[in-house]
Order: C-alpha cells, then structure tokens, then sequence
C-alpha cells in the first residue's frame, strides 16, 4: 500500500484550465490515474496510465484533457483544458502498485468550474 497526495484542485471559470498532481509515497508498477464524483454521482474513471504509457480516457474528456506520468517521480499529472461545469466533482488519484493489484487511492481534491 502507497499513500497518495494530490495537489492542484480549485475554482475556475468555464474555458479554464486546471492541472492536478498526485504524488506516490513509493514506486508504482502498475497503472495510475484519476477518477471523479460529482454529488449525487457514483465516481466515475477519467482517465488512466500506464507504466509504458499507454493511456485511456473517457469519453467525456477526450481531446480536452491529458493525463502524464513520470515514473522517476511517483507521479501522476492531469492537464484539464476546455473545463465545463459539468466537470465538476471531486478528483481522486488511484494507483495499482502491482499490475492487477488492489487499488490505493488518494484523498480527493475539489475541482469546481463555474458558468
């Protein structure tokens, strides 16, 4: 088990930009990535990573954001363009510290993006 700690949540106007970071407190082998929910919402993936750098997004945010790792770092980066309000939600960073093995997941950060 990893503790996660993300960064870089907050408040941004329709059209804004946003990027969250979420640093591993040790080495990840397997994948990472984000993951959202909105009130009222069960959470949802966003998008995940690779050790190699294959990644998968959802449908939802293709084309408008951009998920990055550095593996030297424990990191996992998310670029967020084009916000809309509907991207708002709590974000939260998940890891596998194996392939295949069981989820670590962060403590969430705030994303709001107003109209």
């Amino acid at each position: 088990q990893v503790q996660l700690v993300e960064s870089g949540g907050g408040l941004v106007q329709a059209g804004g930009s946003l990027r969250l970071s979420c640093a591993a407190s040790g080495i990840i082998f397997g994948a990472m990535g984000w993951y959202r929910q909105a009130p009222g919402k069960q959470r949802e993936l966003v998008a995940t990573i690779t050790r190699s750098g294959s990644t998968n997004y959802a449908n939802s945010v293709k084309g408008r954001f951009s998920i990055s790792r550095d593996n030297a770092k424990n990191t996992v980066y998310l670029q967020m363009n084009s916000l809309k309000p509907e991207d708002t939600a709590v974000y939260y960073c998940n890891a596998k510290v194996v392939p295949y093995g069981n989820d670590d997941w962060g403590q969430g950060t705030q994303v709001t993006v107003s109209s």
